[in-house]
Parts: structure tokens; sequence; C-alpha cells
């Protein structure tokens, strides 16, 4: 009788051994995985700025253009403005993202940043949009897909909480333009009249405790192990 339990405890053991050493090896797998994402961060965010054309054909080869920095020239359309709910340094309020067209045509949604919930009304930051030509370098964002516990967008209501591009493109334009980029730019921090809106919001710190993961789940696997022997030992006395 003794035998058969533990020869049961010994398999529940050794499947409760496995799925910790496999929950280990799962973190190592994304520890790589990250250190790899941080350093391409890194280098296209710190890198020289490339054109929109070259942004675009490397979207449309498949390949993900995401955190480069691109430099564009043209004009604002304000009058399209959209509103992306945001927190900035604790306070909430709204990202400004403004059709952006270039002299050939080309069209890319641009981020240009953070306003306060006061001042989300554009005629309270009068000095902030910028009329005739501007050049402005942004970082490469791709539209987001909406998660479990995002709200839904309110297009109607010019409210937004995730980056839908098809959607806010569809709300600025009777037609969408030809040329739409497609990925947005979020506005590198620049000299704005007024401050507004803010730019220089990307996120470009992101988390990575994988390694403290895979400690844990490799000291959860030992102990495991201790407390089987410390078992059998005192069974087999």
């Amino acid at each position: 009788m003794m035998m058969r339990s533990l020869l049961g405890l010994t398999a529940a053991m050794l499947a409760a051994l496995a799925l910790l050493i496999g929950l280990g090896v799962w973190q190592l797998q994304r520890l790589e995985w990250k250190e790899g994402l941080i350093a391409k961060i890194e280098t296209r965010s710190k890198g020289p700025a490339i054109s929109l054309e070259d942004a675009t054909i490397m979207a449309g080869q498949g390949k993900d253009p995401s955190y480069y920095r691109v430099r564009v020239t043209g004009r604002f359309d304000h009058t399209k403005e959209r509103y992306l709910f945001a927190v900035s340094d604790g306070n909430a309020g709204w990202r400004v993202i403004t059709p952006l067209t270039t002299q050939d045509g080309k069209t890319v949604l641009v981020d240009r940043g953070f306003v306060p919930s006061d001042l989300k009304d554009p005629s309270k930051r009068a000095e902030g949009q910028i009329e005739g030509e501007v050049a402005v370098t942004g970082i490469v964002r791709m539209p987001d897909t909406q998660r479990l516990f995002t709200p839904d967008n309110e297009p109607d209501a010019n409210q937004w909480f995730w980056r839908d591009l098809a959607s806010m493109a569809q709300s600025m334009f009777p037609e969408t333009p030809k040329e739409l980029a497609p990925f947005l730019l979020e506005a590198e921090k620049g000299e704005v009249p007024d401050g507004l809106p803010e730019g220089g919001q990307t996120r470009l710190e992101i988390p990575n405790n994988h390694l403290q993961y895979a400690i844990t789940w490799f000291l959860l696997a030992a102990c495991l192990v201790v407390i089987y022997g410390v078992y059998v030992w005192k069974a087999r006395r």
C-alpha cells in the first residue's frame, strides 16, 4: 500500500517538476526575445531618420518598421484632428492625431503629442496649430488591436482608446487616400508654439523581468525536489 502511494506521489512530483522547469525554460526564451526587442528599439529609435517612402516600402514587404525614426515634410490638416485617450505623467488627457500630407500626395497620420483634457479644444491652444509646410520627425508605430479590457472606440464622439488606423482614416476622409501610410508616426519632442501638443510621448523603456521569473520557477522546482526527498526519507524510516 505504501509502495503504491509512493509511486503515485512520485508520478505527480515528476509531472509538477517538468511543468516548473518548462516554465523556467520558457521564461529564458522570453528573456532572449525581450533583449533582442530592446536592442532593436534602442538601435532604431536613436539611429538616423529614414524617409516616409522607405518606411512604407518596408511595411509593404511584410517587414516591421516599428520604432524607426522617420523624417517627413508636409502640411497638417488640423480640421481632421482625432483624439486618443492617454495618461502622461499621471495626468489624463488626449493624444492629438492629425493627418499630414506631403507635396507628392502621400498621407501619414501623426500623433503630435499630449494635451490635458481641459485643452482638448484646439481653440484653446491655437498657437500650436501650425500652418504651412512643416518638417516632422516621428517614431513609427503600427496600429493596435483592441485588448480585452480596452473600451470600444467612439468615432462619432471623436474619442479613441486604441489605435485603429483604418477606422481613424475612414472618419477623417470621405475616401481613404490611396497613398496612406500603414502606420502612425509619434512625433518627437520639438519646438511647438505654446508647447502643445507635447511630443516625445513614445515609451521606449520596456519592462524586462523574465530572468527573475525564470529563477523563481527554477527555485520552486528545487524546493519541490527537496520536499519530495524529505517526505520519502521520512516515509522509508
